[in-house]
């Protein structure tokens, strides 16, 4: 793998079906100082017959067993392609299921396969009763705008804002606010002081009731549902008319979460009746609902207080969810709410017609709307009409018409859209479809079983003029297909881009909130200026990922010439003036998290992979003259570290030591150089800069050139193959690693240690538990959406910069001895809450709380501190082991162990970790473990 593809995926996200300025980037002509594309390696001119031979090297193609392509026969080009297939997974059909129709609870393997066979029939979420998607009209709502109403509080940025808007989504907030009193909800009203209230709501889960059909006026009764695996606050809604009690449904989870402790520890009951019949059986059904107080002498104000609490959250909860139709599902609502948020908070990013546009998704049908947030989350891009069939669309041909007349589908009716995606067409049509064409071709047309291989021939037949009415052929088999337009999908891709500012999360993100899967934590989004100051700088930004996109799929194609041509543009567009902007803001505030969502930082990285390309092929001089240019445009950036480590290697492999030496030396001297790759540095300043290059010993060389302890353990080997990790037999005769071997020493002859197998984990999950507050306090534009894990600036300079009172003090009470009653009191509060670092599952509380004992308040000070002012540099490479050991009730040692194998050796950022870890009074071990003797006897 190229250093910097896995950054860059990240930073692409989904690939886009369709890229609006392709054409123009690559035609565009190139302002570079590089001429990447001549066929030269390291700097000198390749003759013509290994050019030929390197030709014929690439004409050698193989097919590959994951998606059917044709992929040139380099072995490093099959491996690299398989590995991007098995990541991406195959293109999925319309039978297989996606997020909006997974199951998540458990089926027998006969459930599954009869699911799997029904072609795109199945409910999503299919089971768990409370959390029925597509008939809860509360819409998720409450899980991400809490009880604060949405309407009202949404935050809106414009051009013209002049101050600091704040959400507060805290669940504690009071719901005294005006706008919450209705003439129907009488808020004011305690609990106490009256015998019965009346509000409106929904029966929701209407696909696991016991009576399909409800008539207006039909009376209801509710009663609690405690079993429920999916929700323990569950409210079952019966008919009352029925002697046999039936269940309809459900009330909403976000409504039962309040009504439920009033039916059960308040002696409320609650009746009503039916005032609107559904359309279709599966539909939510609107309810008027009354309680009814049962009189008890045990009450005490608090109850009262308490109680009048809840039921004021109840109105406002059932209050908030009557803006939204009725027949609206969750994860339409959730499509409707990010258009109309974007659209409120980025208004001044879209022209005129876009905004036109996306306004007017909210006027089409029902049906319509549902039917094309289906086809936006599939892959596609075609679908064939008679395949499609979802049972909360009910007339699926009347929505495509009514997407097609306002332009957010297209169709094959349409001879243009035909012409230019007859490829993507012909991969709907089953392999037996295909060879009933082929048939009628001449005998020369592939008839095989690979289906890729039928539909290269029958385009090659089409391309040739053979076969001019292919595409007639190919319709008469998959009747009318239809795509997502082109319009349409950039707007929507735009829109989610802006909402989550992020290209690793979309619309899933709601459903994960909506199913209780995923909780993201409680803060406070207070918005004072925008990220993207007008429509240019956004386009930029569009444009540079779009970039992005070309390079890794070139590299999945192994289209070099490609490759070298968005290098070249990527290092053009890294202009003088782009860079100086981004220096001007990182002068602001040190590396401010604004700068990532700017053109030139993601043209920095695809410059980075090209290097990584570059280094590879062995051509160091362009390599060199890239990382020249990364140093010059990017006077204040973490990443100089690693590109000053990179320029002096390439130096020494060009046979220049002398001045890979000095680049070495200025390395040191530049402030962002830090961590793993400053100690990598001073390494190689002690190696190259021996007499007569230097006779001046470095002030850092007793630092550097500390010992640290280690031990040496031997095992039993399992295996002894080079490049192949290392396996053991284990005390108890089990096959483990290096890492369990460890283990099993210091808690045997090593001493009675405990300890866990962690590397950086346990040590950020203790930082995120003992930092909870600080991550996640009122600072602004740090946090923009419902759905973030982290503030936006936590891997940047600045998060230290503008918390570090609040830091300081936390630190302070950490060095003086709290930190288990921090943890404790953290990890009550919000366990199972996302937070970045923090891993739930992986560690218990006994363990975090015996760690952070035995390791003592200064050193976990000492350790906190150096994440908060860098996470970004020191959050990983930390050592493998943690180990601890009680000498009395509160008291304790703890140990860092480094564990190597017998092929193994330090990397620079482990290394730095353990010189750190030294100063900061930890005590540190490396544990080398090595093969026991083979004794044969004679």
């Amino acid at each position: 793998m190229l250093t910097g593809r896995d950054s860059l995926n990240r930073l692409i996200g989904k690939r886009r079906r369709y890229l609006p300025n392709r054409e123009s980037l690559l035609s565009a002509p190139i302002q570079s100082s590089l001429n990447l594309c001549n066929d030269t390696k390291n700097g000198k001119i390749i003759p013509d017959d290994e050019t030929e031979k390197g030709n014929s090297k690439a004409a050698r193609l193989v097919t590959c067993p994951i998606c059917g392509s044709d992929v040139p026969g380099d072995n490093h080009m099959i491996n690299s392609h398989l590995d991007a297939c098995l990541a991406r997974g195959t293109k999925r059909k319309l039978t297989q299921r996606t997020l909006l129709q997974l199951n998540f609870s458990a089926q027998t393997k006969d459930q599954n396969h009869s699911n799997e066979t029904k072609l795109s029939t199945t409910n999503m979420f299919s089971e768990g009763p409370v959390e029925s998607l597509e008939q809860n009209s509360i819409c998720g709502l409450a899980n991400y705008v809490a009880v604060e109403d949405y309407n009202s509080n949404h935050w809106r940025s414009t051009e013209n804002t002049t101050s600091h808007q704040r959400i507060n989504c805290d669940e504690k907030t009071p719901l005294s606010s005006p706008h919450i009193n209705g003439p129907e909800h009488d808020v004011n009203v305690t609990v106490d002081g009256m015998s019965e209230a009346t509000l409106r709501t929904f029966i929701v889960g209407r696909r696991y009731s016991d009576e399909k059909e409800i008539k207006i006026g039909a009376h209801i009764s509710l009663s609690r549902d405690p079993n429920n695996v999916k929700d323990p606050n569950a409210i079952k809604v019966f008919s009352a008319d029925s002697g046999c009690c039936k269940v309809l449904g459900y009330l909403p989870k976000e409504l039962s979460e309040y009504l439920s402790p009033l039916m059960e520890k308040y002696s409320l009951s609650f009746e009503g009746f039916v005032i609107s019949a559904p359309k279709h059986s599966l539909d939510v059904v609107q309810i008027k609902i009354t309680y009814h107080k049962i009189e008890s002498d045990n009450e005490n104000d608090d109850d009262i207080e308490v109680s009048t609490c809840l039921w004021k959250r109840a109105l406002h909860v059932a209050r908030s969810a009557k803006g939204y139709p009725s027949s609206m599902i969750k994860y339409q609502c959730n499509f409707n709410l990010l258009i109309q948020e974007v659209l409120g908070n980025s208004r001044h990013l879209f022209k005129a017609d876009e905004i036109d546009f996306l306004e007017s998704f909210s006027m089409l049908s029902e049906d319509s709307q549902r039917l094309f947030v289906r086809l936006y989350m599939r892959k596609g891009p075609w679908f064939r009409l008679s395949n499609i069939s979802y049972p909360e669309v009910s007339n699926s041909r009347e929505a495509v018409r009514e997407l097609t007349d306002n332009g957010y589908i297209c169709s094959s009716e349409d001879t243009n859209e035909l012409h230019d995606a007859i490829k993507d067409i012909c991969n709907l049509l089953t392999v037996s479809e295909l060879r009933e064409i082929s048939c009628v071709l001449p005998k020369n047309c592939h008839r095989g079983s690979r289906k890729q291989k039928v539909i290269a021939s029958l385009l090659c037949f089409y391309e040739d003029g053979i076969c001019p009415f292919l595409p007639k052929m190919i319709l008469d088999r998959t009747g009318l297909c239809i795509r997502v337009a082109s319009k349409a999908e950039h707007l929507i891709w735009r829109a989610e881009r802006l909402f989550f500012l992020n290209g690793e999360q979309d619309l899933s993100a709601f459903l994960l909130v909506d199913l209780g899967i995923v909780k993201y934590p409680t803060y406070n989004c207070i918005i004072a200026e925008q990220i993207f100051s007008g429509l240019c700088d956004l386009l930029a930004y569009e444009e540079a990922i779009e970039l992005a996109q070309i390079m890794d799929q070139s590299l999945d194609e192994n289209n070099i010439e490609l490759v070298l041509r968005c290098i070249m543009i990527a290092e053009s567009r890294m202009s003088s003036s782009s860079c100086k902007a981004v220096q001007s803001i990182t002068s602001e505030l040190a590396n401010t998290f604004h700068s990532c969502f700017s053109a030139s930082w993601v043209y920095s990285k695809v410059v980075l992979l090209g290097i990584s390309f570059l280094e590879r092929e062995q051509r160091f001089n362009d390599a060199i003259n890239l990382l020249r240019r990364l140093l010059s445009c990017f006077t204040c950036d973490s990443r100089r570290g690693y590109w000053t480590l990179r320029l002096s290697i390439d130096l020494e492999h060009m046979g220049c030591p002398s001045e890979s030496l000095s680049v070495a030396e200025g390395g040191l001297l530049d402030s962002w150089v830090r961590a793993g790759s400053r100690v990598a540095l001073q390494r190689r300043v002690l190696r190259l800069g021996k007499p007569p290059r230097r006779w001046k010993i470095p002030s850092f060389s007793e630092s550097i050139k500390r010992k640290i302890t280690e031990i040496h353990v031997q095992g039993r080997p399992l295996n002894c193959e080079i490049g192949m990790k290392s396996w053991f037999y284990g005390e108890d005769g089990e096959k483990c690693g290096v890492e369990q071997l460890a283990l099993q020493y210091y808690a045997g002859e090593g001493g009675g240690w405990h300890g866990v197998h962690t590397e950086s984990g346990i040590w950020l999950t203790i930082f995120g538990l003992l930092m909870w507050d600080i991550l996640f306090s009122d600072v602004p534009d740090v946090f923009r959406s419902r759905f973030q894990n982290a503030p936006l600036d936590l891997a940047t300079d600045s998060f230290y910069i503008v918390r570090k009172n609040l830091i300081e003090s936390q630190l302070q009470k950490i060095y003086d001895g709290m930190a288990e009653e921090i943890l404790i009191t953290s990890w009550e509060s919000h366990v199972g809450t996302v937070c970045r670092g923090v891993n739930w599952d992986r560690h218990s509380l006994s363990e975090l709380r015996a760690a952070v004992t035995c390791i003592g308040g200064p050193c976990l000070a000492h350790l906190c501190r150096h994440l908060a002012q860098d996470y970004g540099s020191w959050s990983s490479g930390m050592p493998d082991l943690l180990i601890w050991r009680f000498h009395s009730e509160y008291r304790g040692e703890a140990k860092l162990v480094e564990v190597k194998g017998p092929r193994d050796r330090l990397s620079e950022q482990q290394r730095a970790w353990l010189l750190l870890l030294m100063d900061c009074g930890f005590k540190v071990e490396v544990c080398k473990v090595s093969a026991q003797p083979v004794i044969v006897s004679t």
